[in-house]
């Protein structure tokens, strides 16, 4: 395509970024056409895209060509229209790659803006293909710039327009892949470290009910997942389980901690709590985990491959800690209420990590919790937890699949189960969502 050049340095930016995009359509249909395998964009085509859609001089020292707000608008139309119209999604997929696949130059500032205008729009118009090639796309990239993608969908549907949130719900009818990415994306951004990184409230109601509506939701990029794919380690995790376990355990905390640094500046304490629709969150992952076993042995994957990794686990107790630690600094204003909240937080760690192993989502044993769990707090539920019977899996020792971006733990020497726990924890009260649910400490046996 390199020899098109010459007839679109004349074109003004609007016709030239048109004619581009259908050459690079045709193009992309006659390489897959004949047949060369892997089909690759070549880097003349991919510097046009460059010059003529992104904007990014070819000389160093030329202007850069510029558009108006609406011509920019009138290009993101054309671009929708071009997804739109070619039924092909090898071919979608392949135009999509070439136009914002991140190639590590200047022109990946002018890729990311673009692509987010894009994806916007999109979300706004019900562009299925569009938000289908975005979800390939934030599967392939690094997280880094996932989140970005993510904050600035955030920001258009929940921030800037009021009411606007109800469009960016609709991505779940839309395309449960990309939505699956996005809660993905906007589980790593937000990690509750700072007021800036709490969810807003908007958001949180939207995940919460996305996964009572449909569990397996968040499960749907791990499920079309092929067994011999690769996943690169700087990507996004498979599920979103690790950073939505991290927002319910630290929100109790967390939260509290906003709403006195909000206090503190004057400002009126009229929100709505946002906690009852962690408890929700909460409820939700943790139903969730419970779909796993089938899901794993049905994929052969139980006790081989860790949705949830010890690290973020070792991680989130850290967090924990120091959290911990904030709130027992702050108990004379009120003792109650930050007992209650650390004792919330410490549960709902327990029963996360109780389900997660005996779902098969997170491989370890008792000797490891206790190592990451040592500079916790007591607490009731979690000493049951750390103190149950050692847990193993038949298929432990089995190497990592290659696929996998997560490497199994180290091979260990069998331990040997310790006697069953004795009855003295009786007085504790099951948890709402365990009554009645066995699990098993020995899966597969």
């Amino acid at each position: 395509m390199g020899d098109i050049r010459q007839s679109l340095l004349p074109r003004d930016v609007l016709s030239g970024a048109k004619e581009l995009l259908y050459h690079l359509d045709i193009y992309i249909c006659n390489l897959l056409q004949s047949g060369r395998q892997p089909p690759q964009v070549d880097s003349k085509t991919l510097e046009l895209v460059e010059e003529f859609i992104l904007h990014a001089p070819k000389d160093r020292n030329a202007p850069a060509r510029k558009m108006s707000a609406l011509q920019e608008l009138q290009l993101l139309e054309i671009m929708c229209s071009c997804f739109q119209e070619q039924s092909r999604d090898t071919v979608r997929q392949m135009m999509f790659s070439a136009l914002f696949q991140l190639q590590g130059n200047q022109a990946d500032e002018s890729r990311m803006l673009q692509l987010s205008k894009l994806v916007s729009m999109a979300v706004a118009m019900g562009r299925v293909p569009i938000l289908e090639c975005a979800a390939t796309w934030l599967q392939r990239t690094h997280r880094v710039y996932c989140v970005r993608l993510a904050q600035v969908l955030v920001d258009d549907y929940c921030s800037m327009v009021p009411g606007s949130v109800s469009t960016l719900q609709n991505i779940h009818s839309m395309s449960s892949r990309f939505c699956c990415q996005f809660i993905t994306a906007v589980s790593t951004l937000y990690d509750l470290s700072s007021e800036e990184l709490t969810p807003p409230l908007e958001l949180l109601q939207m995940i919460v009910s996305w996964l009572q509506d449909d569990p397996r939701l968040v499960l749907i990029t791990f499920l079309n997942m092929p067994l011999s794919g690769s996943q690169p380690v700087s990507s996004l995790d498979v599920t979103p389980l690790g950073g939505l376990v991290r927002w319910c355990i630290k929100a109790p905390l967390a939260y509290r901690r906003d709403r006195k640094l909000a206090l503190t500046d004057g400002s009126c304490d009229d929100e709505a709590d946002p906690q009852p629709l962690f408890s929700a969150l909460h409820l939700s992952v943790l139903q969730v985990f419970m779909l796993l076993p089938n899901i794993l042995n049905e994929k052969g994957l139980y006790g081989r491959l860790a949705l949830l990794q010890m690290e973020s686990v070792a991680a989130l107790t850290s967090d924990l800690s120091r959290l911990l630690d904030q709130a027992d600094k702050h108990t004379h204003a009120s003792p109650a209420g930050a007992q209650a909240a650390s004792q919330l937080a410490l549960d709902r760690l327990a029963q996360a990590l109780q389900v997660a192993m005996a779902s098969g989502a997170l491989l370890c044993t008792r000797e490891d919790l206790r190592a990451v769990c040592s500079h916790l707090p007591h607490n009731n539920l979690l000493q049951l937890v750390l103190s149950g019977p050692v847990m193993f899996y038949n298929n432990i020792h089995t190497p990592p699949l290659a696929y996998s971006p997560h490497a199994a733990l180290p091979t260990r020497s069998p331990h040997t189960p310790l006697a069953a726990h004795p009855a003295s924890h009786a007085q504790y009260a099951a948890q709402p969502f365990m009554s009645g649910m066995a699990f098993p400490f020995r899966p597969g046996h």
